[in-house]
């Protein structure tokens, strides 16, 4: 049993069925998952039940269509923010962390709408920022061509800052509410932004006050050159794909020494990498269940991951038992996952069909099958050996493995001194053990 004060933090990341793409066939699998509200009920009481840190969704703007999204299970969704208020007044201490693209939407919408979901929450939310990677909404926000990467990066860049001026508009004991004197707020604690820059223009201020938090928890994920030094400078918390213990203690040091350049302490920013985890009572138990998985994937619809996941290239013409074909770097996708897949393929010798059953749960992150104790050795190793301060739990099928997880790995990390037996705090920022923000 570790003695270290030192715990890991967990996120639950909901997506409908379960993260592998066969999920939604398994018959214990609710049919409409991704549009069921009585199934995500259950997920933020399971993931409160385990203490986890905070709820995870992630999120597009574009509905897949075709012969391949006719054969899998992923192409309706709730919109989460509107989810997440909804599932926040049925739980007391679970924080909520949702996907909003900065490409596709305006600084002070998103500011607004996470202010106020934050004070309804008593300070629980938190804002995955991204850049789209998903070519198909393009067409959906009046635009014929996707934006390109450089520049969504910039845009992005520039939209945190924005966004985060906007939260700070209002000290945190700025609204007087003086009946007797009718002063209700005091002048000298509001700041208007009043941003002039290349892709915004905003006076400001916000008409929400400051949150018991301070502010939304702000997260990222990207991980090529232009997202880590993003994340490194406006990230508080880090989800990644890492594919083994050495690749993710290269992506912690490096996140840890860049975010230093930014004057930022080490502690400021909580790195977790993605886990597709399926447990079993014994290993021989999750081995079975990953193969039943693997069993009832359709070759186009794990071919349709692939394409969009590996750039947004149609692979459709190619042999699936021959090699993958070189492709140019991606302007439209995620250059990270896109390098790692070809990395898969090249050093592995995988043919299409072959990459295309590796990424179908896990999508590019750490993979573990096995039973608790198993499980938790490798999330101890990696906690302890420089590689992660938490992870991001991706199930590989829901209810079901957020139950397993909770029920069989909670208990051995809490037995190893890992992992908290009570929530420390009512806020996310609190619970995540992050500084509280001073305003810029």
């Amino acid at each position: 049993m570790t003695t270290s004060s030192r715990k890991i933090r967990l996120g639950a990341f909901a997506m409908g069925a379960g993260h592998h793409i066969a999920a939604w066939r398994l018959p214990e699998v609710p049919h409409d998952a991704s549009t069921n509200l009585a199934h995500y009920r259950q997920l933020a009481a399971l993931a409160e039940e385990g203490l986890f840190d905070a709820i995870f969704m992630a999120d597009n703007s574009a509905a897949e269509t075709g012969p391949v999204a006719a054969r899998s299970g992923g192409s309706v969704r709730f919109e989460p923010l509107t989810l997440m208020a909804n599932l926040a007044a049925s739980t007391t201490r679970l924080g909520f962390i949702s996907t909003v693209t900065t490409t596709y939407n305006e600084p002070y919408h998103v500011a607004r709408k996470f202010a106020s979901l934050d004070l309804l929450s008593g300070g629980r939310f938190g804002w995955n920022l991204v850049t789209s990677d998903n070519a198909l909404e393009a067409g959906n926000f009046g635009r014929e061509e996707h934006v390109a990467h450089a520049n969504r990066y910039e845009r992005a860049s520039e939209f945190h800052d924005v966004v985060v001026g906007l939260w700070d508009s209002w000290e945190a004991d700025a609204f007087l509410r003086d009946k007797a004197a009718a002063l209700y707020y005091d002048e000298t604690k509001l700041h208007v932004l009043n941003h002039r820059g290349k892709h915004f223009s905003v006076r400001g201020p916000l008409n929400a006050p400051r949150s018991p938090q301070g502010r939304p928890v702000v997260v990222q994920a990207g991980a090529s050159e232009a997202g880590r030094e993003l994340a490194a400078r406006t990230a508080e918390v880090i989800f990644t794909a890492q594919p083994n213990l050495a690749a993710a203690q290269g992506f912690y040091a490096d996140i840890k020494a860049r975010a230093a350049k930014f004057g930022r302490p080490p502690e400021a920013t909580k790195i977790m990498p993605g886990v597709f985890a399926v447990i079993g009572k014994t290993e021989a138990d999750a081995k079975a269940k990953f193969a039943e998985l693997q069993s009832l994937v359709d070759p186009q619809v794990g071919l349709g991951l692939l394409s969009r996941m590996i750039g947004n290239f149609d692979l459709s013409a190619y042999d699936l038992d021959g090699p993958l074909p070189d492709l140019p770097v991606t302007e439209t996708g995620q250059r990270s996952r896109q390098q790692m897949f070809t990395e898969f393929a090249r050093k592995e010798n995988l043919t299409i069909r072959q990459l295309c059953l590796k990424i179908a749960g896990g999508r590019g992150h750490f993979s573990v099958i096995g039973d608790a104790v198993q499980v938790a050795d490798q999330l101890q190793a990696w906690f302890e050996g420089g590689a992660a301060d938490g992870f991001n739990i991706m199930p590989a099928f829901l209810p079901g493995g957020l139950a397993d997880f909770v029920r069989l790995v909670v208990p051995e990390l809490q037995r190893r001194g890992l992992y908290r037996t009570q929530y420390e705090a009512s806020t996310l920022r609190g619970n995540l053990g992050l500084p509280f923000p001073k305003i810029h």
